[in-house]
């Protein structure tokens, strides 16, 4: 086991009597409100020494809000570290009065609009949210890219547009694990993983399994293909915690990704449990 406490680099909170999700409508078993108490008892007997909210898809008009919220939580809650904000960010420059008010809030360390459910194969490719993403940098601001396997090339084609921007790809692009499948995905990720502008997030992945019958052996090819071509500075682990609770509890995924790192030196666990999380989200205070 860890001897160290973990830094999560992927955690959802939910506040139902103040925001909406109407996503987690389809999701009853998360219809209710989560906290960090909630997963400091979920990962006992490990320790969570901190962790990065990542925006959790709430109803608009409601984002800057959730900000808001969040960073309300870190100003009594240590633990929580670091913030990835959602910004709708194919409003194009319009939105930069809205990435600077974020920006300012002493939480915030990155910006997410979810690709995975556009239906528009080049939503992130129109000039607009280039124009957006490119202005990140100014304000210090990373970009998480949630999306699903077959989105890759065009993810490919916007994170070589967009060299300036520091990119951390969530759930290592979602591959079609329950059935299967790991390629085209395997040769997009190593493309993505030659610019060195892009971190890896270890997370996500027991849910793009089959959620009642995955096994270890069926997340190691992805885990082992992740880590070989980031290379142990630019993995993060991540728990995806409560989404993650479809597939099994918080302990599953977290035991199952140590017992796959197993031949790593003690120095490379606490790089992908702890240090890279740190690092990557100035989790530091730079």
């Amino acid at each position: 086991m860890l001897d160290f406490p973990i830094i999560d680099s992927h955690v959802h909170l939910l506040d139902q009597k103040r925001f909406s999700y109407g996503w987690a409508k389809g999701a009853p078993a998360l219809a209710r409100d989560w906290s960090i108490d909630d997963l400091a008892r979920g990962a006992k007997p490990y320790r969570i020494d901190g962790l990065v909210f990542v925006e959790v898809d709430v109803d608009k008009p409601q984002y800057l809000d959730e900000a808001d919220w969040v960073d309300q939580l870190a100003a009594a809650d240590p633990r929580l570290k670091g913030a990835v904000v959602c910004l709708p960010l194919e409003q194009g420059a319009a939105l930069e009065p809205e990435i600077a008010r974020v920006a300012t809030l002493k939480t915030t360390r990155g910006a997410r609009r979810l690709i995975q459910n556009q239906p528009d194969p080049d939503f992130t490719l129109r000039p607009g949210f280039l124009e957006a993403l490119r202005l990140l940098p100014k304000y210090n601001l990373s970009f998480d890219i949630c999306i699903f396997h077959h989105q890759l090339a065009n993810t490919l084609e916007m994170v070589r547009r967009c060299p300036e921007v520091s990119f951390v790809l969530d759930h290592i692009g979602k591959p079609g694990v329950a059935a299967g499948l790991v390629d085209p995905w395997r040769a997009q990720i190593a493309e993505l993983a030659k610019l060195p502008n892009v971190a890896c997030k270890l997370s996500g992945v027991t849910t793009e399994a089959d959620h009642r019958s995955w096994t270890p052996a069926q997340l190691r090819p992805y885990i082992d293909w992740v880590c070989d071509k980031f290379g142990i500075e630019r993995i993060l682990y991540g728990g995806d915690w409560p989404v993650s609770q479809l597939a099994g509890d918080y302990l599953q995924w977290l035991t199952t990704l140590e017992q796959a790192t197993e031949d790593f030196t003690e120095g490379e666990r606490r790089n992908l449990f702890r240090d890279n999380a740190i690092r990557v989200y100035r989790l530091n205070g730079q």
